[in-house]
């Protein structure tokens, strides 16, 4: 008794310790960046525009900039990958090529590097079909990027249903799509919301298909067309051109309290939504 008491407490502090390393890992970066950023922050720096390619002035425009193009790609993907998911589950048959097809598609494109998601937003988006650097070159982008996390996690959502809440809505009389908005839907709700939160992480950090697609344009846009630069496209330009450095940190630290935010509005949302 007493080897299998002390294996068990060296497996549980192994995997105790794995779990600390991971918060060390995440709270030794914010801390770092949040030291570091902290020093620039002001009002100024939050509400001014950039001035000398970023070297004087503040982040306003980046920080609109990454709305746009969060909230545009959000807004193309998500119905999609939702619809997606739905069709998979509960309309395509297991052995559909199609299913196959749309569930292959999905498992590639969520390996596909983003610097390969920016280069065919480049020529197809940009110059193919004339919409050059542009919100919306960059919106379709992202949105194309974040539609294989959309569309699994509305999958395995709608896979934890109840079998018997679908089948005791039909047998009630309720049709397919009754059934789908009132009962399948609504219970999935939490594991979408899920999805589009990390959606959302991977959308604010995004920069190589950026770069290539909504350009690095530090004016504020003022339509779709207009080019654009968003937080993580401006501290890399910042740090790697050699502008500021302490300034790239700055924007760094909005783009953590950033994600942050929308994290903490998220849950509470899905909290809300669970209950």
């Amino acid at each position: 008794m007493g080897a299998v008491s002390i294996k068990d407490r060296f497996i549980y502090g192994l995997f105790y310790l794995s779990g600390l390393i991971i918060v060390g890992i995440l709270v030794s970066i914010i801390g770092y960046v949040i030291a570091r950023g902290v020093l620039v922050l002001n009002l100024e720096f939050i509400l001014e525009s950039p001035r000398h390619a970023g070297s004087a002035g503040g982040i306003f425009p980046t920080i609109i900039s990454t709305l746009y193009l969060t909230l545009l790609a959000l807004v193309i993907a998500v119905p999609i990958g939702v619809g997606a998911a739905v069709y998979l589950e509960e309309y395509a048959l297991s052995s559909s090529k199609f299913a196959w097809l749309v569930n292959l598609t999905a498992e590639t494109l969520a390996g596909i590097p983003s610097i390969i998601f920016g280069l065919f937003g480049f020529v197809f988006l940009v110059i193919f079909l004339g919409m050059g650097w542009s919100i919306l070159s960059g919106g379709i982008t992202l949105a194309i990027m974040i539609l294989p996390t959309i569309t699994r996690t509305a999958q395995e959502a709608i896979l934890t249903l109840p079998p018997e809440y679908r089948e005791n809505s039909l047998a009630l009389g309720a049709s397919k799509w009754q059934t789908i908005r009132k009962v399948i839907l609504p219970f999935a709700l939490p594991g979408i919301v899920t999805g589009v939160i990390l959606s959302i992480g991977r959308a604010v950090g995004e920069t190589a298909a950026l770069i290539l697609t909504a350009g690095s344009s530090l004016g504020m846009p003022q339509s779709l067309f207009d080019p654009a630069r968003t937080m993580s496209v401006h501290l890399y330009m910042l740090a790697m051109e050699g502008i500021s450095l302490e300034r790239a940190f700055g924007t760094a630290f909005v783009v953590v309290v950033l994600i942050l935010i929308i994290n903490y509005l998220a849950n509470l949302s899905l909290r809300r939504l669970s209950r």
